[in-house]
């Protein structure tokens, strides 16, 4: 007997998806003051994947490093050379702090994804990404 119906799955859901990150470890969140306090440590790697069209729009966060989501996989895969070539920094090693941020919130998710699928295991997300730190800013 299903109790629910489709209505009722679809509420649980949505809810669910809410929830992903309430229930995310605090440890894999970064907060304003760390994404902060990123240009006092040259070896945390804040990553914003967005477009670049929404920078342009927006601006970034300071010393944030823009590789657009969908080219990230391809961007991680990249010889060190190769890396620094075209974003102007050293690639990360495996170990390196990564805090990726967005406009939302809502693209960090698959960006932990992907970089985590490559083997970087210190990545986290800035859940309030852009939105957060033009609010907290005045922007």
């Amino acid at each position: 007997m299903d109790l629910l119906g489709p209505a009722g799955k679809s509420v649980v859901i949505q809810l669910a998806n809410r929830l992903k990150f309430v229930l995310r470890p605090l440890s894999t969140m970064a907060t304003y003051e760390q994404v902060k306090d990123v240009p006092n440590h040259p070896e945390v790697y804040l990553i914003d994947v967005r477009r670049k069209d929404e920078l342009q729009q927006t601006g970034s966060i300071p010393c944030s490093l823009n590789i657009p989501l969908d080219e990230l996989d391809k961007a991680l895969n990249l010889d060190n050379a190769d890396f620094k070539n075209k974003y102007g920094r050293s690639k990360p090693e495996k170990e390196s702090r990564i805090i990726f941020s967005c406009r939302s919130g809502n693209r960090v998710l698959e960006a932990e994804k992907i970089a985590k699928g490559q083997g970087y295991c210190n990545v986290v997300i800035y859940k309030g990404s852009w939105n957060e730190w033009a609010q907290k800013e005045g922007l």
